[in-house]
């Protein structure tokens, strides 16, 4: 009876499925060669591989099986199994017919089949910006997605904020090889975009390391989880790579200033036997200071005027205040694999993946003028010289590891994949070049301040199979995580006088240490039905439970009509969650903040601090959720031009957002409740988070591709891609009650800008390439739209920045198969963002310190640089 009931069972799901698979060879080439990184994927399961240099590949596969070959430029082709060796001639094609895996467990599609919006960058487009770091080049690529360097702003200059559909960077989702990222140990705390949000460290995966990455636009909460509310990036690591690359690059602004270099190598190892793989990468990257500090020839947040008589000496010879403003040092040292083998002759496989990234930085604060901050002890300047003030130094030590192991078999029919992930990011803090005035002769020059970690372990169960006209798939995920804060040196804190303990940075005290951690489970479930040809009607759900706050449910449906060769016509409607970060529940500091000459000090304090829950009111932290619905159409009138365009809509309800200083009102005669907690706690000031906003976002995006246009004895390729979008605030903000009844605003303009108006609300990018013989010359145009700064009260000291053009011109040289160049300008024309404007209040620009907007960053104020750049194989 029991076998009987078996061998039903096997006949169900399949027993086909588990025929011994052989391991098919082959290359792939088109009329004038190999064609290298040719993706090669067997239909309807997630087992794929790229073709080496020489264009080959190796891939196991039933005798039935279907093979789809696809690459950047050419036309998919599709090749049943029939044999042992497949060679494929690709025909020139479009970019619109890429094959993605985001966006579906199951089945991999092209980007015409897939029934949303996902952006496919192969590394040489990615390279082709000229830009350094992975989160700088998506920069220049995909019109939605953002990223600029930050100036004096602590530890948020060396964690560029990066954001999707200006939604801010807790709301994006990353993932490597598809399993979910590790988030930075960093909150965005300063005065920039993505202010109270926690993202991932995006410099912390090598671009050498990378095959593609996909962008999938769309919300996807329901198949990936918390965080994927603008949708998810999944970085793609190169697998198997006939030659060892090495390449190295160094280049410099034209100011002189900014030197960076780097190098990196890239090769694949023999594991000794059939399919397998190692891939390896070891980079080398380092930068140094740029500075576009403004000249105001007079201190304005001091009141010290250019004719002082006591220091006008000092600020005649200093029209810069001292200051250093502009892009930190850097140096990345990392280390990359990605390996796989095969497991018996039925197609199973262990694979392993993850890589350790180290990175030291070194920023600037304010610069201490001689009339700002004293120094008795000659402890910063030799005794009997000329004391000329100082500026601290504020540097990191961070450190990213992430590394994925896992199985992937059939069972019954199905394709299984078991996986365990650990991820964690750590950051140190050092402030150097400074003292602490309470301490007197005493006073280090260097501090410990502090640091943080956060950590997260994953489980991950997925299967997948494919039932006629029905695609489906189910999972579960356990993970947990845990954040950490320890406290600085006693002297970086020592604080008697209130004078802030170590200058720019006081260090974490102890009452600030924090050990936290939570758990949650998830389950999901998917189905794709494709009743003819034309339709595909998909689905996901997915249950989540937090230990800390609840629980949710997401879904998401949508839809795709073809038209055939012409394109596609798709939609999608999803429901969405973030959970707040263990760093926006836990987090407590206090801060030196200088405004109008007045030094004050500010304090973070916790959700779970009873001064915040018992003494305020705040309710706890609970999950954002969101709804997101998007509609567009993919055309393709002829064979090497395409089209896309698709409108969204996200809804993000109980958003939860960092407030603005909340501190004593103009009433010196009465001291109101908050008022009272503030001289408890010896501070001028709070801060804290909470569930606040609803906010509705709506845009478009277009993407246009027109390839292979012969020009000459070349072929010209053009991108044209642009986004449009803007972000309204719905409704009132929810302001607990002791504050409201007492007059205080906890989100007030200037905060609100920073979801607004921060980030700009149109994006364009129009780029061009050409290749003619050994020859490749791109040039690249991005439009940055406006952005808008806003004064907290007064809407009259507003600043709207315009919008500007950047150009990069991109040369590269085929010298041999083996060594090539390339010579790139980014921002040819030298193009900064428009100046401060000042005599409207000295908050702005920090008293004439800051020449360009630093809270409002569109592309950053370097200016043009230089660099070149050697590539070689062996």
């Amino acid at each position: 009876m029991i076998k009987n009931y078996l061998v039903a069972m096997m006949l169900f799901f399949g027993a086909s499925q588990v025929i011994a698979q052989q391991q098919i060879k082959g290359s792939v080439s088109d009329d004038t060669g190999p064609i290298p990184g040719v993706s090669v994927v067997v239909k309807g399961t997630t087992t794929g591989t790229t073709t080496d240099f020489d264009g080959n590949y190796s891939i196991a596969a039933n005798d039935g099986d279907v093979l789809l070959f696809s690459y950047v430029g050419y036309e998919p082709q599709e090749i049943v199994v029939s044999g042992k060796v497949i060679n494929v001639t690709l025909k020139s094609g479009v970019s619109l017919d890429e094959v993605v895996l985001v966006g579906n467990r199951a089945k991999p599609r092209t980007i015409l089949d897939s029934p949303v919006p996902i952006d496919n960058i192969g590394v040489a487009e990615l390279k082709n910006t000229g830009q350094p770091t992975v989160d700088k080049m998506l920069t220049y690529k995909v019109p939605s997605f953002n990223s600029t360097t930050q100036a004096i702003s602590d530890g948020t200059a060396h964690f560029d904020p990066a954001d999707l559909r200006g939604l801010g960077p807790s709301r994006t989702l990353v993932l490597v090889n598809g399993k979910r990222k590790n988030q930075s140990a960093l909150v965005y705390i300063n005065d920039t975009p993505g202010k109270g949000e926690v993202g991932v460290d995006l410099k912390s995966i090598p671009a050498a390391a990378i095959e593609r990455i996909e962008v999938l636009r769309d919300g996807a909460s329901a198949q990936y989880g918390s965080d994927a509310i603008a949708g998810v990036i999944n970085m793609v690591l190169k697998k198997d790579v006939e030659f060892t690359t090495v390449s190295a690059k160094a280049g410099v602004t034209t100011e002189g200033d900014g030197f960076n270099f780097g190098a990196d190598l890239n090769t694949s190892l023999n594991l000794g036997k059939e399919g397998s793989y190692l891939n390896f990468t070891l980079g080398y990257y380092q930068q140094e200071e740029t500075n576009r500090a403004g000249t105001p020839g007079k201190d304005d947040l001091f009141g010290v005027a250019a004719d002082d008589p006591t220091f006008g000496d000092w600020l005649s010879e200093n029209p810069d205040l001292g200051m250093t403003v502009g892009q930190p040092e850097l140096k990345i040292m990392d280390i990359f694999v990605n390996a796989g083998v095969p497991i018996g002759d039925k197609g199973a496989e262990f694979y392993t993946f993850g890589g350790l990234t180290y990175r030291t930085g070194k920023s600037f604060a304010l610069y201490r003028t001689p009339y700002w901050v004293q120094d008795p002890y000659n402890l910063l300047h030799e005794a009997g010289t000329e004391y000329q003030g100082f500026q601290p130094t504020f540097e990191t030590d961070i450190r990213d590891n992430n590394m994925t192991v896992g199985f992937k078999w059939d069972w019954l029919g199905f394709n299984v994949d078991l996986s365990g992930t650990y991820g964690r990011n750590a950051v140190d803090y050092e402030v150097n070049n400074t003292l602490n005035v309470d301490l007197g002769a005493n006073s280090p020059t260097s501090f410990e301040v502090g640091g943080y970690t956060f950590s997260n372990t994953l489980a991950n169960l997925d299967l997948s199979r494919e039932l006629g006209a029905f695609v489906v798939s189910f999972g579960a995920e356990v993970r947990g995580e845990r954040f950490t804060a320890k406290p600085g040196d006693f002297a970086s804190y020592y604080n008697p006088s209130g004078a802030g303990g170590a200058q720019s940075f006081p260090g974490l005290q102890p009452a600030n240490a924090v050990n936290a951690d939570r758990h949650n489970y998830g389950v999901y479930g998917a189905l794709d039905w494709e009743p003819t040809e034309k339709i595909l009607i998909g689905g996901a759900v997915r249950y989540e439970d937090f230990s800390d706050f609840g629980d949710n449910t997401s879904w998401k449906i949508n839809g795709r009509y073809s038209l055939g060769e012409k394109g596609a016509i798709r939609a999608s409607y999803s429901t969405g969650f973030r959970a707040p970060s263990l760093h926006q529940i836990y987090l407590s500091n206090v801060q030196t903040l200088v405004s109008g000459g007045t030094i004050s000090n500010q304090g973070t304090f916790n959700n779970v601090d009873p001064i915040i829950r018992d003494g305020l009111g705040v309710p706890q932290l609970t999950a954002e959720t969101s709804k997101n619905i998007s509609a567009g159409i993919t055309f393709k009138p002829i064979s090497n031009l395409s089209l896309s365009l698709d409108f969204y809509n996200v809804k993000v309800d109980n958003r939860v957002l960092f407030t603005n200083e909340i501190g004593f009102d103009a009433d010196t005669a009465n001291t109101n409740p908050v008022e009272q907690i503030l001289i408890d706690n010896s501070i001028t000031s709070l801060k804290f988070f909470v569930n606040a906003v609803n906010t509705n976002t709506t845009g478009v995006d277009l993407v246009a591709n027109y390839r292979n246009i012969e020009l000459g004895s070349g072929k010209l390729g053009a991108t044209l891609a642009a986004n449009f979008n803007n972000t309204d605030i719905d409704g009132k903000i929810d302001t607990p009650a002791l504050l409201e009844d007492n007059g205080y605003d906890i989100f007030n303009r200037k905060e609100q800008s920073r979801i607004l108006s921060a980030r700009p609300k149109t994006k364009v990018l129009l780029g061009f390439d050409y290749e003619i013989n050994k020859w490749n010359l791109a040039l690249n145009n991005t439009y940055f739209g406006e952005v808008t700064w806003q004064h907290a009260t007064d809407e009259d000291k507003d600043q709207t920045f315009a919008g500007k053009v950047i150009t990069d011109l991109i040369f590269g040289y085929q010298f041999s198969d083996r060594l090539s160049a390339s010579l790139s300008v980014s921002n040819l024309l030298d193009v900064y963002p428009d100046e401060i404007e000042t005599g409207g209040d000295v908050v702005t620009d920090l008293g004439g310190r800051f020449k360009y907007p630093w809270e409002v960053n569109q592309f950053g104020t370097n200016g043009t640089t230089i660099s070149g750049g050697l590539n070689f194989k062996f």
